[in-house]
């Protein structure tokens, strides 16, 4: 595991220009610096969703075929609780339904499932340690219909093609009227969606640059922190909110054998959060093998959780 972690390191501090894999912002205090960032008064994304799915869950029961037995299956479901919320209207009309969370770390999972354990006794949890699309796979034997939860803003992460791929390779491995159940962040006011990912506390620029620190602890680096500076952007035409850090001296930088020159104020691209009109989400259905069913929003219309089914 370190290896690799070396290896996508060095190997995006290599490109022009420089960039860090998003994927190990994870660590342990990454996991807990993300919660703080969660409940940030700034962060509107997590409590807009979790509006949604607090008053809308029978709303969104019933807008599939309530005839069927169903099986939910969740890729990257974190601490679970905005899960729950759904997990609880379904089991009112079906007590057999089967939940099957995916994620690629097993710790995860165990505490997903002790937690549902305890909230959700009758709840059937069939965890699966595997990544997304290998445990959809094995799924797809099962005499079920699916319904793939995407909770967050996840698919804003991805880069354009990509996200049209990972949305393709769902619907490849469901069958005709499984759903998706889908988070997008909506646009809206550039201020708003610049104060989520710069808070005036600074966490979220210290999530950003304990990613250098976790570099410096497992593989022998030597950021120099207070020689980064954390910059978040957000352009209304593109929908791209990007985080940076920024180099804010000449310097080398050393991890391991391995040696990087800065220039001052060189950016290093750390992630991208892309945000979305109507129209493109009702674009991106009908351009990877979905059918949009319904929208629901929050109050705001800040975020809306989109409904699609496999055509």
């Amino acid at each position: 595991m370190k290896d690799t972690f070396l290896q996508d390191i060095v190997e995006h501090l290599n490109q022009n220009p420089k960039k860090l894999p998003s994927k190990y912002f994870y660590n342990q205090k990454g996991s807990k610096l993300f919660q703080m960032i969660m409940d940030m008064p700034e962060y509107y994304l997590t409590n807009s969703e979790f509006e949604i799915l607090e008053t809308q869950s029978e709303d969104i029961y019933h807008s599939i075929d309530s005839s069927k037995k169903y099986e939910i299956v969740e890729f990257g479901a974190g601490d679970g609780s905005k899960t729950k919320l759904l997990l609880k209207e379904f089991l009112k009309h079906q007590p057999d339904l089967i939940y099957s969370p995916i994620d690629i770390s097993k710790s995860a999972l165990d505490g997903l499932v002790n937690s549902f354990k305890s909230e959700l006794p009758n709840l059937n949890v069939n965890p699966i340690n595997d990544v997304y699309f290998s445990a959809l796979e094995s799924l797809s034997e099962k005499n079920t219909t699916k319904i793939v939860l995407f909770l967050g803003s996840n698919i804003g992460n991805f880069k354009d093609e990509q996200e049209l791929d990972f949305l393709r390779a769902i619907s490849r491995n469901l069958t005709t009227d499984d759903f998706l159940y889908i988070g997008f962040d909506l646009r809206k006011d550039p201020n708003v969606i610049l104060d989520a990912y710069n808070d005036r506390t600074g966490i979220t620029a210290e999530f950003n640059l304990n990613l250098l620190q976790r570099i410096n602890n497992e593989l022998g680096g030597n950021f120099d922190l207070n020689k980064f500076k954390h910059y978040p952007t957000y352009d209304p035409i593109t929908g791209e909110a990007k985080s940076y850090l920024i180099s804010m001296a000449e310097q080398k930088v050393k991890i391991g054998e391995h040696e990087f020159h800065f220039d001052y104020a060189e950016p290093i691209f750390m992630e991208v959060s892309k945000k979305y009109t109507e129209e493109q989400i009702d674009e991106l259905a009908a351009n990877t093998g979905f059918k949009k069913v319904k929208n629901f929003y929050d109050c705001r219309h800040f975020f809306t959780d989109s409904l699609w089914v496999v055509t």
